[in-house]
């Protein structure tokens, strides 16, 4: 059996793509898929897999994520502007569109051929003082939850965070990903101010357990953190990260950030069917 897939990626942060409209896979198969053919050098290589599936809330289609070690992912921001692109080019969906995730409804709309720009999920938790301590070190820490049920983020500062050790950076990220004070864990966003609505990031997430190129999740909940805290305005801020640039857009009524919207490039870049001799259907 030969599955059709796409691979893509926005800013950085790759993805395979499964249409299982067409290939009809059991669910309780899709997380062995993902970690076989998310594996670098031995398969494909992938952050995550997803997956298009029949809808069951009124939206153009589902979206099932799946983190490369396989566990199910609540949502995926740069994931869903991909995944935007890719029901507008199969014709599963127009120009603006809505996509079912398991941390709600996404929606979604085209730009321009590569651009997407979708509406996250609502922040349903947003705590500004989360402070941790790592080693007898206590790190200032915001904690953000989006969609229900919820993607859990946590907002770290770190100085000079572009000149940083890569190693004891991840170690760090390590340490407050699977902290006690996040019983679901988190995905770890580190950053520094670069200028005024400009900001630098590095993302250690949960399920892939290192850095990816970009987090979208994790740059409107950054964001969203810095609005309240009144170091960015909230409109048209610019975050660079490893694999390029994303615009957050973040709606704010006193103490609650009530929408927030994600902007950034996608790239198709490749379409073909899986041959991979280890993958077990």
């Amino acid at each position: 059996m030969l599955l059709k897939f796409w691979k893509m990626n926005g800013a950085g942060n790759d993805f395979l793509v499964l249409n299982n409209l067409e290939e009809h896979l059991p669910v309780d198969r899709l997380p062995q898929i993902a970690r076989t053919l998310c594996e670098r050098r031995l398969s494909i290589g992938a952050d995550g897999l997803m997956v298009v599936d029949a809808p069951q809330a009124g939206g153009d289609y589902r979206m099932l994520f799946y983190n490369s070690d396989g566990s199910v992912g609540e949502m995926c921001g740069n994931g869903a502007r991909c995944i935007c692109r890719y029901g507008f080019e199969n014709g599963l969906a127009g120009e603006k569109q809505t996509v079912e995730t398991t941390a709600g409804i996404v929606t979604g709309q085209r730009i321009d051929r590569r651009r997407y720009r979708i509406r996250l999920n609502d922040p349903t938790t947003i705590q500004l003082d989360a402070a941790v301590e790592v080693d007898g070190v206590r790190y200032a820490c915001s904690y953000v939850e989006l969609g229900n049920p919820g993607l859990p983020h946590a907002v770290v500062p770190y100085h000079n965070l572009k000149n940083a050790d890569e190693n004891e950076l991840r170690e760090l990220g390590r340490a407050i990903r699977w902290h006690k004070s996040f019983p679901k864990g988190a995905n770890v966003n580190f950053y520094e101010m670069t200028g005024e609505d400009t900001i630098f990031e590095r993302t250690f997430e949960r399920g892939v357990e290192d850095f990816t190129y970009a987090c979208g999740t994790g740059t409107g909940s950054l964001v969203a953190v810095l609005t309240l805290q009144g170091k960015v305005s909230g409109h048209d801020v610019k975050v660079d990260m490893t694999g390029g640039q994303l615009v957050i857009d973040a709606e704010r009524e006193g103490s609650r950030i009530t929408a927030l919207y994600l902007t950034g490039p996608t790239n198709v870049v490749c379409k073909g069917e899986v041959t991979d001799e280890d993958l077990q259907l």
